[in-house]
């Protein structure tokens, strides 16, 4: 099923996410309001929550892809039927405002969910390489690994070492907004992935230290840095530079420069399962989300 639990999206590029998924033999059901608007959200509360318990609650549907993110999923996530979730796990993809709601479910059901590009597809952005890589996680029980791009905005954030954990985390903004929440997540012995978009240095700067004088951070297993993208400002201090210094002394190995987030080439990535990060090999290796 198809669902906007965060802002209104486009028909057209849901028309071509339906195009993709139908292409991989998958059955794409449009949830009732997935084109609902209300101001900057996809419907009211209550319409969007309705549709995302009626996603966990149908047994027909065996996978729920948000259309995009924007803005909203925290709104709902405390009216979602977490018992429904236990009873019938299914995979989830989204990314972005989405990992409100991964965080919600990995707190109320520890259900293992899929970081990946949402069913309003531009192709611009996520070309035949990501398509492909969000139709492994989704179908396969293969691992997934994904390997630094070099060229990246932040491929020269590391700090040496080999770590394993369950991956958590997500986007940085959503994963702050969470802090004080029931769902901000124990990351003791986790891998922990950040990205975002449009945040210059100093927020970037901000949400982190937020992060680590919350005592969120320490206990970390290993940190894996997605794209930051448009993170530019008119200073001299880049987001690498921040992301080095806030990231660099934590004493855990760190990997930047991974192809996961807002920008192009977006690759998918399980959130919740075993993972393995290693500097050497520029790699992160993750568990399927899928049985």
């Amino acid at each position: 099923m198809l669902v906007s639990p965060s802002g209104p999206t486009r028909p057209e590029r849901v028309a071509r996410g339906i195009e993709l998924l139908t292409g991989w033999a998958l059955r794409p059901v449009l949830a009732p309001h997935v084109y609902a608007r209300h101001g900057y959200l996809a419907g009211t509360d209550a319409l969007r929550a309705a549709d995302l318990n009626a996603a966990f609650a149908d047994p027909e549907i065996r996978g729920v892809i948000c259309t995009r993110g924007g803005y909203g999923a925290q709104r709902i996530v405390d009216a979602i039927d977490m018992a429904a979730v236990r009873r019938d796990p299914k995979v989830v993809a989204g990314f972005s405002d989405i990992t409100a709601l991964q965080l919600a479910l990995w707190r109320g059901a520890r259900l293992a969910t899929v970081h990946g590009p949402g069913a309003a597809w531009l192709d611009e952005r996520t070309p035949l390489r990501s398509a492909e890589s969000l139709h492994a996680a989704l179908t396969t029980t293969a691992p997934v690994t994904l390997t630094a791009d070099p060229d990246a905005e932040t491929a020269a954030v590391r700090v040496p070492g080999r770590a394993t954990g369950p991956l958590l985390g997500g986007n940085l903004c959503l994963l702050a907004a969470t802090i004080g929440t029931p769902d901000m997540p124990d990351l003791t012995g986790a891998v922990l992935l950040i990205e975002d978009v449009q945040e210059p240095p100093y927020k970037v700067d901000r949400m982190l230290t937020h992060l680590r004088r919350a005592g969120a951070l320490t206990g970390l297993a290993g940190v894996a840095v997605g794209q930051f993208t448009n993170c530019a400002d008119g200073w001299a201090t880049t987001v690498a530079d921040v992301l080095t210094e806030r990231l660099g002394d934590l004493g855990v190995p760190v990997l930047g420069g991974l192809p996961v987030g807002h920008g192009t080439n977006q690759l998918t990535v399980p959130l919740g399962t075993p993972a393995t990060l290693d500097t050497t090999t520029a790699t992160l290796t993750t568990a399927p989300a899928v049985r």
